[in-house]
């Protein structure tokens, strides 16, 4: 848990929280002598959120996609991420939807949900919500309203005070295509350093950068988790310890093969699977964004749908290069 200088500061409320959802989390942590960081090494989703015709969070839908993940050997699901939507949320539906989710879900698969603000202080109000509504860890995004004023000094004292008061274990999350802004590795070196901070999502696909933060937080059980199937084995080969990967969505036994064969040494073998990956992992991505894997989700048996404005669904030739990346790599 936190350090006692940093656990004699946090107030009554912080303090009692924190060890309410400690306890919870202990099942999840592994049986080792001294002190244990939750292990997020393994494979997950950032699920989508199906809504209805009207827009609504359409909870029985989630419930059956839920039902088909819990079969599939994840380490765990991401709510409310970016590919949840989350900005289109209310705080309410976001907290329910964790709340959903944990209740339909095995408790042996971990819940990480996404709890970023703008604001710190809404930050720690979400992070309080969240762990009071299941999830074992919680996904904090980089604040970049104002990303001209998002240096390092600020940054740290963001997630350092949201970590304090947090009840359950914080990962970083440094998604520069959507933010406009990359965490500084000083930043991820220095906050590595604080007992509730566990691990970093690194969506930026700098592999080199991802192995600088494997090496310099490597004293301090730091675990970097690659942001995208594109390049997940390259991050498992610089020392990444899992993935948190739109495409799962989708392919999510093929993403939780090539992490198997990652972690076993059969680097010949995942990179025939991975190359497959790229192009259909690319277009729900970073070419046609969420509109796409929710769409691809409906091909592949899933409850994708459309979503909540102003995101449009995709054109027809938009549908077409869709199917066409995952049926050039055998996928359809």
């Amino acid at each position: 848990m936190l350090c006692a200088r940093v656990w004699r500061a946090l107030g009554p409320r912080c303090r009692g929280a924190r060890l309410t959802a400690w306890r919870r989390a202990q099942s999840h942590r592994a049986a080792a002598p001294g002190p244990t960081r939750l292990d997020l090494s393994g494979i997950y989703p950032p699920i989508a959120t199906p809504f209805t015709a009207q827009e609504d969070v359409d909870y029985p839908r989630l419930e059956q996609n839920l039902q088909k993940y819990a079969q599939i050997p994840f380490k765990g699901l991401v709510v409310q991420g970016s590919n949840g939507e989350y900005p289109y949320l209310t705080v309410e539906e976001r907290v329910e939807v964790v709340r959903t989710v944990r209740r339909s879900l095995p408790l042996d698969k971990l819940v990480m949900a996404g709890s970023g603000c703008e604001s710190t202080r809404a930050t720690e109000q979400l992070t309080e919500k969240m762990a009071a509504a299941g999830a074992d860890s919680v996904l904090v995004v980089t604040p970049c309203f104002y990303k001209g004023k998002m240096d390092s000094r600020a940054l740290i004292q963001h997630f350092t005070k949201v970590a304090d008061c947090s009840p359950v274990p914080v990962v970083l999350y440094s998604v520069p295509a959507n933010t406009g802004l990359e965490l500084p590795v000083d930043a991820v070196v220095q906050l590595s350093q604080h007992p509730n901070i566990v691990g970093l999502k690194d969506s930026g696909g700098d592999i080199t950068r991802i192995g600088l933060i494997v090496h310099k937080t490597k004293t301090q059980d730091f675990q970097v988790l690659a942001g995208s199937a594109g390049f997940l084995m390259a991050a498992y080969c610089v020392g990444a310890v899992g993935g948190v990967c739109a495409l799962a969505n989708v392919l999510g036994r093929e993403l939780c093969d090539l992490e198997r064969l990652c972690v076993s040494g059969r680097w010949e073998e995942a990179r025939v699977l991975q190359q497959r990956l790229i192009e259909p992992n690319a277009a729900v991505t970073r070419k046609l964004g969420v509109p796409a894997l929710k769409q691809a989700m409906e091909w592949f048996g899933f409850h994708g749908g459309a979503c909540r404005s102003p995101l449009q669904p995709l054109m027809e030739a938009e549908s077409q290069q869709l199917r066409r990346d995952f049926t050039s790599n055998g996928w359809l």
